[in-house]
């Protein structure tokens, strides 16, 4: 049977078939980490084949000969006619989304040996993005925003460096999220330095300027506060994020 994902003869084409139900890969180390961790990636383009595969000589020499046969050179004008806003890298590739069910599994499933990353109600691409990069190096189980932003938008899977495909990301109401000992972070929470968090833990973070909602404290089943200097406001959405699974990390847990 053919596969109506592949089409070596007219990348193009494939591309522009596909990229409206596929996520986009931009760069190469997108395509690097997606590969990496077993995305299904139908096409990938470059301006500079030669280039994008010296990169992966000296990066990811274990992914080498996938991308050798992935990457098809493209001239530089139909390249950035392909992408929002080309990488420096000049690599683009659209890959499979994991299907909801898996990634639901995957968050629900107990006993758990790494927390979940909660965002309520982000409002920032980018610090989104960098939360699925963080979380995906410290092996969490995954992240769950809620609220409007999409964790899969374009801009969320270029800040994490596709590393979408190396945990769960998913987007639910407060009242679906995956069981386990809730720990909000809020600046009138238990100092987080006389705590141990539980590998089953749900770690929740509030929005960027409005904190955690009233039904995601309702939820909670502790509340948290990162060290702070006095009069300092706050931390960034993705340091508070690091800091708290470093947190988890030094007092028992550990990257997978």
């Amino acid at each position: 049977m053919t596969d109506p994902y592949r089409s070596t003869a007219d990348p193009l084409g494939t591309w522009h078939r596909l990229a409206d139900d596929l996520v986009l890969l931009d760069g190469f180390h997108a395509l690097k980490h997606a590969v990496r961790f077993h995305a299904r990636v139908p096409v990938a383009v470059t301006t500079d084949r030669r280039a994008a595969l010296a990169l992966a000589d000296e990066l990811a020499p274990d992914v080498r000969e996938v991308l050798e046969a992935l990457l098809t050179e493209v001239p530089e004008e139909r390249y950035r006619a392909l992408v929002p806003r080309p990488h420096p890298t000049a690599v683009a590739a659209l890959a499979e989304r994991p299907s909801r069910e898996d990634q639901l599994e995957a968050l629900r499933r107990m006993p758990r040996t790494a927390p979940v990353i909660v965002l309520d109600n982000p409002r920032n691409l980018g610090n989104a993005g960098a939360v699925i990069r963080l979380a995906a190096g410290f092996g969490a189980t995954g992240v769950v925003t809620t609220g409007t932003l999409d964790p899969w938008h374009p801009t969320v899977v270029r800040g994490g460096a596709g590393l979408h495909f190396a945990t769960a990301v998913e987007r639910l109401s407060v009242a679906e999220l995956p069981p386990g000992p809730m720990f909000a972070l809020d600046p009138e929470g238990d100092d987080i330095r006389a705590l141990k968090l539980p590998d089953d833990a749900v770690l929740a973070f509030g929005s960027e300027r409005t904190g955690l909602s009233a039904d995601l404290r309702a939820r909670a089943d502790h509340l948290v506060s990162l060290p702070m200097r006095p009069q300092v406001s706050s931390y960034n959405l993705a340091t508070s994020v690091a800091m708290t699974l470093y947190h988890w990390s030094a007092t028992g847990g550990a990257p997978a």
